[in-house]
């Protein structure tokens, strides 16, 4: 409980000093709360019932749904906070760091960056073009009691150019039409945030074979470095990272 205290406390002062500000960032702890308490299984609903019952908040289900969809959350102040608070974060002296992207199906008509997404992993029976949010995500990679674990670090949308061009209200943030950034773009833009966390230490990433290619590799290295110099980037493809964790090493 004293870790959860030291960690909880410095979150809702990311948010804003607004009155709204500081109920959001009270709500965020409290979500995070709810999250590791095991009362039930971590679906939104679930999560309400939890603030509701366990922490007496009062919080009704048309503040808690928009909160959790909402594009405001300070992701920008939360997620460098949360990386100082990562004890022991390296692997003999590196960050191990995993790269993916993921889509999220959803049925409502303007939740914020959804499209209709490739899913190249779509069964026979589903659609290939969903409608759905899609996440680029990194996350450490790290041994916890003697098993594999990734701890997210952050995660854009990525919003389609397409829709960005038609200005589609559920791309807009406060009102705005966002720049167009691809994949790889949110990527290294993540990757060196990090690094500039963690000066001087040495990054692997480990991706598959789309991401792991000089769209990615080059403009790491032309913002943290030279291969020679720290901080040295490896990027892994998914066989060579598989036969990392199979030997154990």
């Amino acid at each position: 409980m004293f870790v959860l205290n030291d960690i909880l406390k410095p979150l809702p002062n990311s948010f804003s000093s607004t009155n709204l500000g500081r109920e959001r960032g009270l709500w965020f702890s409290y979500t995070i709360l709810a999250f590791i308490t095991p009362f039930t299984t971590s679906i939104s609903s679930n999560i309400l019932r939890c603030i509701n019952t366990l922490f007496g908040l009062n919080l009704n289900k048309r503040r808690f749904y928009t909160f959790m969809a909402s594009n405001k959350i300070p992701w920008d102040k939360l997620w460098p906070g949360l990386w100082r608070l990562i004890p022991n974060p390296l692997s003999d002296g590196r960050l191990l760091i995993a790269l993916d992207d993921f889509i999220n199906p959803k049925t409502g008509r303007n939740i914020f960056g959804c499209s209709h997404i490739f899913d190249h992993a779509a069964k026979t029976n589903q659609s290939k073009y969903p409608w759905a949010q899609n996440v680029v995500v990194i996350g450490l990679s790290k041994r916890i009691k003697g098993r594999w674990a990734c701890l997210p670090l952050a995660h854009p949308f990525y919003l389609p150019k397409k829709a960005l061009n038609a200005k589609s209200n559920n791309m807009k943030v406060a009102g705005k039409v966002v720049s167009f950034q691809t994949k790889l773009q949110q990527a290294v833009e993540m990757v060196t945030q990090v690094a500039h966390q963690f000066p001087g230490v040495g990054i692997t990433v480990s991706c598959d074979s789309w991401f792991g290619n000089d769209g990615l590799f080059k403009p790491l290295h032309d913002k943290l470095g030279n291969p020679q110099d720290p901080p040295l980037m490896a990027i892994l493809c998914q066989k060579v990272l598989k036969n990392l964790v199979e030997s154990d090493i």
